[in-house]
């Protein structure tokens, strides 16, 4: 019996050979599945990222176009609340039973300072280009005219033009002098 020992310890070996090269291999499957389980898990957390990121930047957008909607709608709502003061000193002005015409002059200059004033804080100017040299940037020629004055220059202002931050909201209407 002890010679049969030795004959079986050789195939014990090559079987303990043969089941440790299974459980590698079993471990190198299961590496595998475990690598893939991991960039599963990698993948599903960057398209979690992606989608988090990509609702962000729709709430981002929506809220720029609230603000812009807001903005064109209020844009106005300092410059009405000056005006409203010019609108309070006509209606008073009609309000007067006993009006004479100086006092009607009066509060139609003192009207006129006030809507001047109102102007002046939202930076829109006057163009009155008597004189100058005709843009067609700053003013519209109604008409030409034979004048001593140089040619191209405008002669008569029609109607007054205007300026908001430099840039025209209304040309000026003018006469200028014929070449």
């Amino acid at each position: 019996m002890q010679a049969e020992q030795p004959s079986n310890e050789p195939q014990e070996v090559q079987d303990a050979a043969t089941d440790s090269s299974q459980p590698s291999d079993a471990a190198a499957e299961l590496s595998t599945e475990e690598l893939l389980a991991q960039a599963q898990q990698t993948a599903e957390e960057h398209r979690n990222s992606w989608l988090r990121a990509l609702a962000d930047a729709d709430n981002i957008r929506k809220r720029a176009q609230l603000d812009v909607s807001n903005a064109h709608k209020y844009a106005l709502e300092n410059f009405s609340k000056e005006l409203l003061s010019v609108k309070d000193s006509l209606e008073a002005a009609l309000a007067v039973e006993t009006a004479t015409l100086d006092s009607i002059k009066d509060g139609v200059d003192l009207t006129l300072k006030q809507l001047n004033s109102v102007l002046g804080k939202f930076k829109i100017t006057e163009i009155n280009p008597v004189g100058e040299k005709f843009d067609p940037h700053r003013h519209q020629a109604m008409t030409m005219i034979e004048s001593d004055a140089a040619p191209n220059t405008v002669v008569n202002v029609l109607q007054k033009g205007y300026l908001l931050d430099d840039r025209v909201i209304r040309p000026a209407l003018v006469v200028i002098a014929k070449p």
